[in-house]
């Protein structure tokens, strides 16, 4: 397996299993398939700023990573949100875990000082491995997503990657950050 960061290319992949997610799981708040359309949009929009990741064996993408902004307002550049999502065949064998061991690092070298995560309640695999990257709970939005005929609670989760108060320098573009990292085996 190996990780490495994701290109145009591997939207269709990385749609699919975020699709299946939405279908299937309450993990995924879209209630339908989402367009490749609005997809390339959103990567075209904020990959040189917050990277996107894929798990690849061979030219099958197991899983992927990626960050996006917090909020829109300035005050908010140094934090990120961060999900990764593993096709459903390969739930369990580390993906996520590898996935994570290559994006937090470089959001960290990119100058990030702060990551969210929301994960849909409940959800332990998600829960174990958000806190095994030092991810805190720091509370709940309940009944904010009705799926599948009920209310969903989901749940934040906070990992300081910087606790130094002194003002923060600028944002790293992801290139210079991945440079350094990746492409990595797993």
């Amino acid at each position: 397996m190996r990780i490495r960061l994701a290109d145009r290319a591997d939207l269709t992949g990385i749609l699919d299993i975020s699709n299946w997610a939405a279908l299937n799981t309450p993990a995924n708040f879209a209630i339908e398939p989402e367009s490749l359309v609005s997809w390339t949009q959103a990567f075209d929009q904020t990959h040189r700023m917050f990277p996107w990741l894929v798990a690849e064996l061979g030219t099958e993408i197991l899983g992927f990573a990626k960050a996006g902004p917090h909020r829109g307002r300035c005050a908010y550049a140094w934090t990120a949100e961060v999900s990764v999502y593993v096709h459903s065949d390969h739930h369990g064998k580390g993906i996520g875990t590898h996935l994570y061991q290559r994006l937090i690092p470089m959001l960290k070298s990119q100058g990030y000082v702060t990551l969210l995560a929301g994960i849909t309640t409940p959800n332990a695999a998600s829960v174990r491995l958000h806190e095994s990257f030092g991810f805190r709970k720091v509370g709940d939005f309940e009944r904010v997503g009705w799926k599948f005929n009920r209310w969903h609670t989901v749940g934040y989760w906070e990992a300081i990657l910087s606790p130094d108060q002194r003002p923060p320098g600028p944002i790293q573009a992801v290139d210079s950050a991945a440079a350094a990292m990746l492409p990595l085996s797993g």
